[in-house]
């Protein structure tokens, strides 16, 4: 599983021009799902995002997290983090997870994200979405659990 976690002013996702999901300060995470992902995978991301220290506190140094400041999560699938361009000049995408396979996933990160005490909002799955926001920082991370033994 890999993530994009975008620290942000604000932001939003919009499917068909209108807004599915919408957040004032905190973090906007695309979500790729792989094919060797699980459970497991999403269980350590959700916690891992949620206490993040990627916020300041009064001294400017990040150590405050969502949860300790209270900020709000947008939740967007992004199946071309698995775009693999080594080879050729079109993205392959043998490794991001069939769509029902990934969607199953997705709720579950979706509804483990929501079991801590913030706002989550988010995208819909497989839907051509305009993801708008303003960066905060500009903070930028990327976890990718393939590199990491759950």
């Amino acid at each position: 599983m890999k993530v994009v976690i975008q620290r942000v002013k604000e932001s939003s996702v919009k499917v068909d021009n209108k807004i599915s999901g919408q957040i004032a300060s905190g973090l906007l995470v695309l979500l790729g799902i792989g094919r060797d992902d699980g459970k497991k995978d999403v269980d350590y991301l959700a916690d891992k995002i949620v206490n993040l220290r990627v916020f300041e506190d009064e001294d400017g140094k990040m150590n405050l997290s969502a949860i300790d400041l209270k900020k709000e999560i947008l939740l967007v699938s992004q199946f071309t983090l698995y775009g693999d361009c080594f080879k050729g000049r079109r993205p392959s995408f043998f490794n991001a997870a069939p769509p029902e396979e990934a969607e199953k996933l997705y709720d579950y990160f979706l509804e483990k994200v929501s079991d801590y005490p913030l706002n989550v909002e988010a995208g819909v799955f497989q839907a051509m979405m305009d993801v708008s926001l303003i960066n905060d920082g500009p903070v930028t991370l990327i976890i990718d659990t393939d590199k990491i033994s759950l």
